[in-house]
Order: C-alpha cells, then structure tokens, then sequence
C-alpha cells in the first residue's frame, strides 16, 4: 500500500523541491524520508556530498535511510535511466509497495549540457512509470539558471513545499510533446571556428577515419574509440532512415572533440529515442542508444532544415 501524498496513485509520484536554503531544503526531505522509514518503505538519498552529509545530519541516528554512493551515476542521462530501473526491479522484487527516494542533479551538468538532462527529467516521467516510486528532486534556486527552473516546472508534475503540501507546478508538460518540441542547441566554443574537416555522404568507415585523424592526443583512447562508434552509428542512421546528403563536421579542442552529422530528414519518431533502449522497428533508434552511451554529450536538434546530432567525446562542459 502506498502512503503519504502518493497515497493512491498508480505508477511515479514525481516531485521537484526548489529550495532556497540549508533550513527550506532539511523542511522537506526529512520528514518524507522519515515518514517512508516508519512506514517500511525502501527510502534512499542520493544527493550530492555536501546535502548529503546535511541531511544525514538531521537525521537521527540509525534512521533506516541508505544513501547511495557517488561516482558516474549522473555522468549520462541514458546510463542514469538504466541504473535506476535496475535499483526499483530490485526492490519491487523484494516486495516494496513504494520506494522514496531524494535526488540531485550535479551542479556541472545544469550548464552546458542541462538540454539532454532535461530530456531525462521528461522522460523518467515515462521510464519509472511502472514502478511504484515517488521521487523529490532538488533544485537550488540560488544557484540554478531561470530557463533551467522553467524546465523543471515544466518536466515535473508537482513542487513539495517546507509546508508539506504537495502543488502542481502548472505548466507540467507531457513528456511526449516535450520531448518532441524544437529547442536551440547552444554552440560549443570550438564551433566558432572552422571546422577541421567536413564530409558529405561518408561512408560509416569514412566516418570513423576522419574521427581517427582529427585525434591529437588530447583524449584517452578508449574515448575517441567511443567517438568513433557513435559517429558511425549516427552516420549509418543518417543514410539509412534521413533525408540526404548526410554531412559531418568536425571539430577537435584542446580537450574534445565535437562532431556534427546532419541530413534533411525529419529525425527519430520515438521521442525517447537515446534515453531508452530503441522499440522493434524503431528507425534509427539503436545508433541512438549507442551514441548516448558512448559519448559525454550528445544533442539533437531538429529545424526546418533538418535533423543534427551534435556528439562530444571529452569534457563537454563550458561557460553559458
């Protein structure tokens, strides 16, 4: 049986907490996580270091909340998706009726890379729908852009509040008309320039060879294999399923490497295309699984004169 606001509902209670203070932030998760503890819910934390250790603070001791360890669980949106669907599985298997859990984006990925992070916050509104889960993810809003706040309101269906209700954000949007809407991609820095190389209709081996070459040590090597398996990957997308002729450009950085592959096609169908594993049939939506495991960023754009997938192997952070 479900319990407290999520009391009744099918399927994720999804929650943002825009806070803007230590004491607004504590108001809020300390009594959800320990209303899940008392009622024998599985209740997990997986904030960053410094709210972690606030909110281990403000607990009792031996409270019954387990945190979750850092590392790369936030290093891609699709590898984030993947781990969490493992994580619920296993608890429902135990036979949790719901879990509750507190989370937070890192602060890096809120900047430069926040358009495939929002995708995700749309799209787990979908992924973890089959699981009995309500989630409250935290946003500081000291820190955080308006036009990431926006994005927030608008990827989760509700706000808790110090208060202890529970308010729709109002705007909510469903995640297949977000995810499906026209967005402007920023340009990465190296963009700027001219690009080292430009092909059009390449081969997948072309593709990966242009990649090879654009190479000058600046990236360990296993990533700029990766690079080179997602531009194939997109390339063979492009040719397959797109609107040609298929260009690449591609640009190398002191510390990446950001290539473009563009076609006049219209793009994926599926608009989890990336975040999810692809559907049978689902045009080009495996290159697109790939890529997104593959590559430190990937965005996608699509305009009226066609669909770009912009990938980036290194560090994909920059000033906005």
């Amino acid at each position: 049986m479900r319990t407290g606001a999520a009391a009744g509902h099918v399927g994720y209670y999804h929650e943002a907490v825009c806070y803007d203070s230590e004491e607004h932030l504590l108001a809020v998760v300390v009594p959800f996580l320990l209303a899940g503890v008392e009622a024998g819910e599985p209740t997990l934390v997986g904030l960053g270091e410094h709210n972690a250790e606030l909110v281990r603070r403000a607990l009792p001791a031996d409270s019954g909340v387990a945190f979750l360890p850092g590392g790369d669980l936030y290093a891609r949106p699709a590898a984030a998706i993947r781990a969490y669907r493992t994580l619920l599985a296993g608890h429902v298997a135990e036979g949790a009726e719901q879990i509750r859990i507190v989370g937070e984006l890192p602060a890096a990925v809120l900047g430069a890379t926040w358009d495939w992070w929002a995708r995700y916050e749309s799209a787990i509104n979908h992924a973890y729908d089959d699981f009995p889960l309500w989630s409250m993810c935290a946003y500081d809003t000291r820190t955080t852009a308006p036009q990431v706040l926006a994005d927030v309101a608008r990827t989760h269906p509700r706000t808790a509040r110090p208060d202890g209700s529970h308010v729709p954000t109002g705007c909510y949007t469903e995640p297949a008309s977000y995810l499906a809407e026209r967005r402007p991609v920023r340009l990465d820095p190296v963009q700027r320039a001219a690009p080292v190389l430009e092909l059009t209709d390449p081969t997948p081996a072309e593709a990966r060879a242009a990649v090879r070459a654009a190479d000058r040590g600046q990236l360990p090597a296993d990533e700029v294999e990766d690079l080179m398996v997602a531009v194939s990957e997109i390339v063979t997308n492009a040719l397959r399923h797109g609107d040609g002729p298929a260009r690449i450009r591609l640009w190398s950085g002191p510390d990446r490497i950001v290539v473009t592959v563009h076609d006049r096609g219209a793009g994926p169908k599926d608009p989890y295309a990336g975040l999810l594993p692809a559907g049978n049939g689902a045009s080009g939506g495996l290159g697109l699984w790939i890529s997104h495991q593959s590559c430190n960023h990937v965005a996608l754009h699509q305009d009226d004169g066609g669909f770009t997938v912009r990938l980036t192997a290194g560090n994909p952070h920059f000033p906005v």
